[in-house]
């Protein structure tokens, strides 16, 4: 007999209405333009996703120096920084920006407040692609990188009295906290978003598993290691409880010999995991355990974002 096991599955999981738009883009590019399509980085971090679309004739590079003048480029999920389009233009190139609009919204605010005279600080994680690309927004000097609340206490500013800050939007809700509380504590005049810059996908997928952490001998996340809102929902499992807490690409990565004796596991994916990823996890535990299974739904999410309109208009030549 299989032995008993209680499945919890978080909601919402899995994909964002930023990386749903991403991948249509390039789809809708390929179904435009014809193959290859070329993308500047992966269009989101998920190799399922990226090895999809690279059999469908995406070419995915890192730099757009890789990339030749006469076919389509698209920039990542991410962002990218403004001498990439600038670049791209320069070279009359076909280009689209999947950038999140939820990103694109930080880098609106971060123009603003460079605008109006404000030196900014970002919270993110250096070398990230969205950090690169905000911080790549402004000129040098403008955007000082904080990852931690010890940085704050180094960060050497131009004048305390005139400064902004603006976060990466897929960072651990709990951690921002108490670096933006450490930020007003040692510069009271600084000015923060008009709107958590923290994307609704990120928080949302983080308290769902926090609610399934306390019922759970362990949580899967479904994801990509080089994907930080994955990462980030590893990091809230163990801190809400869990002390057995993983990321997986897929059903083959489990190691089912670190599960053994256990009685309740929870399943949540990052925002660039597809649904189907999640299901072999699922079904491979159906396999070797008799379960009953829960489905712990925290927020609702019905969001959409438009692609861009070059992609609805008539082909045009390369």
């Amino acid at each position: 007999m299989k032995p008993a096991l209680s499945l919890y599955i978080a909601a919402p999981r899995g994909f964002c209405a930023g990386v749903d738009r991403a991948i249509k883009i390039v789809e809708m590019a390929l179904e435009k333009w014809g193959r290859p399509v070329y993308v500047r980085h992966e269009i989101v971090h998920n190799k399922y996703v990226v090895d999809d679309l690279r059999a469908k004739g995406a070419v995915f590079v890192e730099e757009l120096d890789e990339c030749p003048d006469d076919r389509p480029v698209i920039f990542s999920a991410h962002g990218v920084p403004k001498s990439v389009p600038n670049e791209a233009s320069r070279r009359e190139m076909i280009y689209v920006d999947a950038t999140c609009p939820l990103v694109s919204k930080v880098h609106i605010e971060a123009a603003r407040h460079h605008e109006n005279g404000l030196q900014m600080i970002m919270i993110g994680h250096a070398g990230h692609p969205e950090t690169i690309g905000t911080m790549g927004q402004l000129p040098p000097g403008e955007l000082l990188l904080v990852e931690t609340v010890e940085d704050v206490a180094t960060v050497e500013v131009r004048d305390p009295e005139r400064l902004a800050f603006v976060t990466q939007t897929t960072l651990s809700v709990d951690d921002t906290i108490d670096i933006v509380a450490a930020l007003k504590a040692r510069f009271p005049a600084i000015v923060g978003p008009h709107k958590e810059d923290i994307c609704y996908a990120t928080t949302n997928r983080q308290q769902a598993v926090k609610a399934i952490a306390p019922k759970c001998d362990a949580i899967l996340v479904v994801g990509a290691p080089n994907s930080s809102n994955s990462r980030r929902l590893v990091e809230v499992g163990r801190k809400a409880g869990c002390n057995y807490a993983q990321l997986v690409q897929r059903a083959a990565d489990i190691d089912w010999r670190a599960l053994e004796g256990i009685k309740s596991i929870g399943i949540t994916a990052g925002a660039s995991a597809p649904e189907v990823l999640i299901k072999e996890v699922i079904d491979a535990f159906h396999d070797r355990y008799d379960t009953t299974v829960e489905v712990v739904e925290t927020a609702q999410e019905n969001v959409e974002f438009k692609v861009p309109r070059v992609l609805r208009m008539p082909a045009v030549s390369a």
